[in-house]
């Protein structure tokens, strides 16, 4: 799937405030939620936190291209400490770098590598404002706090993946669609992502 130049510059214009309102999410998080369920099957909330940190850590490899080869296992396991506190200062960290990187980044179709094939820097910046999105909500679910709902970012994250579900692209990383609890547009796009 394509995306449009101009929705792609809008995701990556998302990031910063997307990324604020999940480190926000994790901040209003008690210390004893990190154990909890969470509406992402079979993750707790600490490994919806730390799939995250390690998604985020990546970004500055790939954006420069970068890929399995040099950054080999680095960022596998767990990325964020033994503590709540440790787990925010991770992060922080990976946030920082994640936003530097794609401040830095001027075409939305330069070309990113990943081990299943090569994809634009819009259609990697579409997936990192949608892992954002849900997963801010997904841990928010988790830990019994509410979540800053961005309106832009949840219609972008939407209007990116409502055709993926469509075409069955998105097969194999959600869970089916289910029914929306409402018509709010943040209950839309988790019920379409099998929330």
């Amino acid at each position: 799937m394509t995306t449009a130049p101009s929705t792609s510059r809008q995701a990556i214009d998302l990031l910063p405030e997307s990324a604020r309102a999940f480190a926000v999410v994790l901040e209003r998080l008690p210390d004893d939620a990190w154990g909890r369920p969470t509406p992402c099957s079979e993750w707790s909330v600490k490994d919806v936190v730390n799939h995250v940190v390690a998604e985020h850590e990546w970004v500055p490899h790939l954006l420069r291209g970068e890929g399995v080869e040099q950054v080999g296992d680095r960022y596998d396991g767990d990325r964020l400490g033994g503590s709540p506190a440790a787990a925010r200062r991770a992060w922080q960290m990976a946030m920082l770098g994640s936003l530097q990187a794609w401040a830095q980044v001027e075409e939305v179709d330069q070309p990113v590598a990943f081990s299943g094939g090569m994809q634009t820097a819009g259609e990697y910046a579409h997936q990192m404002l949608v892992d954002l999105t849900v997963h801010a909500w997904d841990v928010a679910q988790g830990g019994g706090v509410s979540v800053p709902v961005l309106p832009d970012a949840v219609g972008v994250a939407f209007a990116y993946e409502k055709p993926r579900v469509a075409q069955g692209e998105a097969a194999g990383l959600f869970a089916p669609p289910r029914r929306p609890r409402s018509d709010h547009p943040m209950d839309q796009l988790v019920a379409l992502l099998g929330r």
